[in-house]
């Protein structure tokens, strides 16, 4: 069996995503009564966007890390636990046996799942990201060496993973046009919890009032509020960040101005990338409402919140991040993080590789608050600080792991995190209650699951309803149907 798993996952390392996915979108495709022409083309698009994301961000990671180091180390403060990315991670949940066994059945389960209506996600469409749940099940593993207990902990967080994303579908599909369809990346769908509870506090701040949008920002700039120009202002802002300590050397203007410059084109091309990417989405997403119109004939249920058979393709979170609010706030959250690393208090982890991640990382708060960047920066500062905790917690568990499984430590690093994959307080909370061992706390997560699970199949209308109302009562934002990504 395991020799069998091995060969699974050599099999799919060796065609990579650009391959494996756009192969998947086909077949879903034709399934869904696509025309073959139309399938092929849906699949290459994937392929193409797979690849243009993977450029974009392979070189624009090295240079960000760089400006991040050097605020880093003109903060003169080093904390001993270390963000070196979610590659490392990924490596060694695929070194595993609990990894590798969650990579075959997990994606099994996902298919019976929605099959049997437990989650209206079709979560096989992005298969790549079940890294995300092999992780925390390869430390469980780690830490308590109960296979079948790090086994079970990989598949709860399938389950509440695919609950999140369902609650947010609506509102994502909306926001980011790309009709039925949304995320469900298990290291970024967990930001729909502060995104859902914190809205009333920033209501009664005012942040609902406050207009701070892209749409705004280009209303009173003009040129200067265009996603470009913000690009190129934002790497300045950052640029002189990394070098307070060397301003007056054409070496830190040089940088300063290069940066400038290179997140004004990721900000420019990553968006044209996005829409070669959506297009491999489109025929499927509008095969299925159509199907769904055809069933629902002149019904009231019609109507694509009070349809309940209404389902999603989960779509890698690429699709959402070049989209101007989107890649906007990320690129703001960067140097707070950086100072909220140095200022909290008892917090160990430095966040540095994955800080590139940000914009992956807020999707689902951006779509919730309908592109509030005042929200959304807020909801990041108030979570991603929790996370910073965990990742301190959890940091000798994970660097144990990743050594014990072959994964490459940098030499002179003790211990290491990863920003975008341990920074989760929900996650973490799940894991401490399995790697305790304890069946009421283990118990009272899955009672939890259960009620909510209930709660969406009943009312989950209202639901949409509700985080529809939430999300148009910012001012200044713009409703789907007048919005262009």
């Amino acid at each position: 069996m395991l020799f069998l798993l091995e060969f699974i996952n050599h099999f799919f390392n060796a065609f990579g995503a650009a391959v494996v996915v756009p192969i998947m979108i086909f077949i879903i495709a034709l399934c869904l009564r696509v025309p073959v022409k139309t399938a092929v083309r849906s699949g290459l698009y994937a392929g193409v966007g797979l690849t243009g994301f993977s450029w974009i961000i392979g070189e624009f990671t090295p240079v960000v890390t760089k400006i991040i180091r050097q605020m880093v180390d003109n903060s003169g403060i080093h904390l001993p636990v270390v963000d070196i990315g979610w590659q490392a991670g990924s490596l060694a949940s695929f070194g595993s046996s609990v990894g590798l066994t969650f990579f075959v059945f997990g994606l099994i389960a996902e298919f019976i799942l929605f099959a049997v209506g437990i989650t209206k996600v079709f979560m096989p469409s992005n298969l790549w990201n079940n890294f995300g749940f092999m992780i925390w099940g390869t430390v469980a593993y780690y830490v308590t060496k109960n296979y079948w207990l790090a086994l079970g902990l990989s598949f709860f967080m399938l389950l509440y993973s695919l609950l999140l994303a369902e609650i947010q579908a609506d509102s994502w599909s909306r926001y980011y046009k790309v009709n039925n369809a949304t995320v469900c990346a298990p290291h970024n769908i967990v930001q729909t919890v502060p995104a859902i509870l914190l809205d009333p506090l920033w209501n009664l701040l005012g942040f609902n009032k406050v207009k701070f949008t892209p749409q705004s920002l280009q209303q009173r700039l003009g040129i200067l509020g265009e996603p470009t120009a913000l690009g190129a202002i934002l790497g300045l802002i950052i640029g002189i960040l990394g070098n307070l300590n060397r301003l007056g050397s054409y070496q830190a203007w040089a940088q300063i101005l290069q940066f400038a410059v290179q997140l004004s084109a990721v900000m420019t091309i990553f968006p044209l990338v996005t829409n070669v990417f959506a297009k491999a989405f489109t025929p499927l997403a509008d095969s299925i409402d159509q199907h769904r119109q055809r069933n629902a004939g002149s019904s009231a249920s019609a109507d694509s919140v009070n349809d309940r058979k209404r389902w999603f393709l989960a779509v890698d979170d690429g699709v959402g991040y070049g989209e101007s609010a989107t890649i906007i706030s990320g690129m703001i959250l960067i140097p707070i993080m950086v100072a909220l690393a140095f200022i909290l208090p008892g917090n160990r982890a430095l966040p540095v590789v994955d800080l590139i991640s940000l914009p992956f990382m807020v999707e689902s708060i951006v779509a919730l608050t309908n592109g509030n960047i005042l929200k959304v920066i807020a909801n990041g500062i108030v979570w991603f600080s929790i996370g910073l905790y965990c990742s301190s917690w959890s940091a000798a568990m994970y660097t144990g792991a990743l050594r014990h499984y072959g994964a490459v430590i940098p030499a002179g690093i003790v211990l290491v995190t990863s920003f975008n994959l341990m920074a989760r307080p929900l996650n973490a909370l799940v894991f401490a209650a399995f790697i305790s061992q304890n069946p009421y706390l283990i118990g009272s997560c899955i009672v939890v699951y259960l009620v909510l699970l209930v709660a969406l199949r009943r009312y989950r209308p209202q639901i949409w309803r509700y985080l529809r109302r939430m999300a148009d009562a910012n001012v200044g934002t713009v409703t789907a149907k007048d919005k262009h990504v």
